[in-house]
């Protein structure tokens, strides 16, 4: 098995405990650390490296923004991640760059950008940016403007008001603009954007990822916690996952990766939402993708979380729970020994109760590709536009034939205490021709099928009329021939 396998945190406190082993910056770190320990916390404590600050602790400030990089066969691929959520097992193997890993003997041009347009004030925040905009340096997205300030989207600011920090990524991106085809790392390093030695982090991970090859090996422990990208668990029990048995999933070769199988699209729970948008199969059959990305987190926490994590958590309001179960998509679950197939609507058998044993885990997702006349969407609302928790979130997948629709699901989260398929509302629709009086209609029986309750994100009677207005953009947005005064002339 991998290297990048499983890393297992013995509880026994007498028995040796299996070293990480990882880049940071520019030494090769090797530690007996608990695995479960937080990558900030080692950072600032055992390595004093400050610059990386300690701000929210929950992945949404940004002040404790680092690099990662792993090595992918021919190059190391860089995204930003929130240390303060990333436990030490999941950068095995890798690089980890932190502020002090991009300082030189003078400002590199993305400080020099920062300071130019006045991007800082108390100073807080500023590694954060500045380790965000490095990683869109290091990014093959297009160098725009608007590219460079989605790469901070994970970064809050109290002082500046953000227009300056907006005119330093503009800068940025008109430097990148200079690259063509030269590769990131070698483009960086002509630019002074990094430090000289970047240049052989290439070839120094790909051998040490070598010589970690079949270190370590699956724990036999039913008891061990499964973790993911990590970004839900280390906000709910940080303490906890420091001396908890882990087997870690995420970064495994043998559980990532998205392929095509005849019609069936086929992918590992290790994919990330980043991978999930950036891979060229799903951009296929989701010309909408980046739009549905947009609603949901930051660019750090959607380079960390995973898929089959956001179906494990079970929140009621999953976004992409709530995307796969209108693609009627279906798990394989795995006790490494015994596999077993069940529909994704099935998991969920009440509030945070799973039909699954502890040690069973995801070891694939497949959904079947979309036909010509297929058609998705999939909405949402949070009391922040973006990076924010759903209020309810909604997505459909039909199949139209001429103006009938043959087959559709409507799923929806944040209406009942677990994400749902609207069996009846799929029910009512499949056979009814497409017309503006259907969508009203439509929206009273699915207020038949829910129990939205009142909490912070909303009161039950807002959420019954968010459902309602999610469903209306549903047919709105697919169906643009539509009347849009008749679909919103509402009298439920």
């Amino acid at each position: 098995m991998s290297v990048i396998a499983l890393i297992v945190v013995n509880l026994d406190r007498t028995a040796p405990r299996a070293l990480i082993t990882f880049i940071l910056n520019n030494d090769t770190i090797h530690t007996d650390m608990p695995p479960g320990m937080l990558l900030l916390d080692f950072i600032r404590y055992r390595q004093h490296l400050t610059g990386t600050k300690i701000g929210c602790n929950e992945g949404d400030c940004g002040a404790c923004t680092v690099l990662i990089g792993s090595y992918n066969g021919h190059e190391v691929q860089y995204r930003s991640f929130t240390s303060c959520l990333t436990p030490l097992g999941n950068v095995h193997g890798k690089h980890v760059i932190t502020i002090e890993g991009v300082n030189m003997d003078t400002l590199n041009p993305v400080q020099q950008a920062m300071c130019d347009e006045s991007a800082t004030q108390c100073g807080f925040c500023t590694p954060g940016f500045v380790m965000s905009l490095t990683g869109f340096c290091l990014g093959k997205q297009p160098p725009t403007a608007a590219n460079a300030i989605a790469a901070v989207d994970g970064n809050i600011c109290r002082c500046t008001g953000y227009k300056s920090i907006e005119r330093a990524a503009a800068r940025v991106a008109r430097l990148v603009e200079q690259r063509n085809n030269t590769a990131p790392i070698s483009f960086a390093v002509s630019q002074q954007l990094l430090p000289a030695w970047f240049a052989g982090i290439s070839e120094r991970l790909n051998t040490l990822t070598a010589s970690l090859n079949g270190e370590f090996e699956a724990a036999d422990d039913v008891a061990a916690h499964f973790v993911g990208g990590g970004t839900d668990v280390y906000v709910q029990h940080p303490e906890e996952m420091k001396q908890k048995a882990i087997r870690f999933l995420f970064g495994q070769q043998w559980l990532n990766g998205i392929s095509r199988n005849a019609d069936r699209c086929v992918l590992g729970p290790s994919v990330t939402v980043t991978d999930l948008q950036v891979s060229p199969l799903i951009r296929a059959y989701f010309p909408r993708i980046d739009q549905y990305v947009k609603l949901v987190s930051s660019t750090p926490i959607r380079n960390m979380a995973t898929i089959a994590g956001n179906f494990i958590n079970a929140s009621p309001i999953g976004d992409f729970t709530i995307f796969f179960l209108a693609l009627d998509a279906t798990l394989v679950l795995s006790t490494g020994a015994q596999s077993r197939e069940l529909p994704l609507s099935r998991l969920y058998k009440g509030y945070k109760t799973l039909d699954k044993s502890a040690e069973e885990y995801i070891e694939k997702i497949w959904f079947r590709l979309p036909s010509p006349s297929h058609m998705f969407n999939f909405e949402k609302v949070s009391k922040r536009i973006n990076l924010d928790i759903a209020s309810v979130n909604s997505a459909i997948s039909l199949q139209m034939e001429q103006d009938v629709i043959a087959r559709v699901n409507i799923s929806a989260g944040g209406v009942a205490p677990v994400p749902m398929l609207l069996e009846k509302t799929a029910v009512f629709l499949q056979g009814r021709r497409l017309e503006e009086s259907l969508v009203n209609a439509v929206v009273r029986v699915a207020q038949t099928e829910i129990s939205p309750i009142s909490d912070t994100r909303g009161s039950a009677d807002y959420k019954r009329l968010l459902l309602g207005q999610l469903i209306r953009a549903h047919f709105l947005t697919l169906f643009p021939q539509l009347r849009t005064e008749e679909v919103l002339n509402i009298a439920e």
